[in-house]
């Protein structure tokens, strides 16, 4: 009884950071399922099927917030999946650890920008007043499909930032990454799950702390302040950038 009770707090904890933060969760899913004793390949395929679960939630809240620009999220999902797609592809032509390198860096970059950026307030900016250019906006989704093929990382550390730097309020960003993540996830859980990846036991003993979590993340993130909470989103960023280039350089990172 008490194992199922750390699972479920496990996964309460990763859905509250995955909601805060518009990241889907999957950068914390994989190496819990690995310490576990999950093999590498079906620990990433649970994790997709559990990111489902985990944007689905967020985004569920945050309609509930209307935070959400959803025009914006379809055009960024509308790419992001045959990006996705084309970035699995390309491993056969491009080497990842290289690429992991170089991606890393420039993500710590990015960390760094966000970390100096100062965010309006969702009450000091109204969302449908945000214009955004929406000729550019599926362009940065592709971008982020094939990040997410090609160098294992999820959408949201490359939708956030986009979507900040196009205009749009920390708040709003991280909803709108969330609802876009719900597709290209639910893309990839059901590539991994007709590769027999997905371990239903797992899934179904870490989903319910999942979908909780991400509810009190998504009403955590409400009560934050716009600077605040991209403060702590660069620092998780820069933690992912680190963790990046140190498997690109072949150290055993989980």
């Amino acid at each position: 009884m008490i194992r199922y009770v750390g699972y479920f707090a496990v996964g309460v904890f990763i859905g509250i950071l995955a909601a805060m933060f518009g990241l889907g969760g999957g950068f914390l899913i994989v190496p819990t399922l690995n310490f576990l004793g999950v093999e590498i390949h079906h620990a990433v395929g649970t994790s997709s099927a559990a990111v489902v679960f985990t944007s689905l939630s967020s985004a569920i809240a945050y309609h509930r917030q209307r935070r959400i620009h959803y025009k914006a999220g379809l055009l960024i999902a509308s790419t992001a999946v045959p990006g996705a797609y084309a970035g699995a592809w390309s491993t056969s032509y491009i080497s990842p650890a290289q690429l992991k390198v170089i991606f890393g860096a420039v993500l710590f970059l990015v960390a760094i920008r966000i970390y100096r950026k100062k965010s309006a307030e969702p009450g000091e900016v109204k969302l449908e007043e945000v214009k955004l250019d929406y000729k550019v906006i599926p362009f940065g989704g592709f971008i982020a499909g094939i990040a997410s093929g090609l160098l294992g990382i999820g959408g949201g550390a490359i939708n956030v930032p986009f979507l900040t730097a196009m205009g749009l309020p920390i708040h709003y960003a991280v909803a709108t990454s969330s609802f876009a993540i719900v597709f290209t996830a639910t893309s990839g859980a059901l590539k991994h799950y007709m590769m027999g990846n997905v371990e239903i036991d797992w899934l179904l003993l870490l989903v319910p702390g999942l979908i909780i979590g991400a509810q009190l993340g998504a009403k955590v993130a409400e009560r934050t302040k716009a600077s605040f909470l991209g403060r702590a989103f660069a620092v998780v960023l820069a933690f992912l950038a680190i963790r990046m280039v140190l498997k690109g350089l072949g150290y055993p990172v989980p």
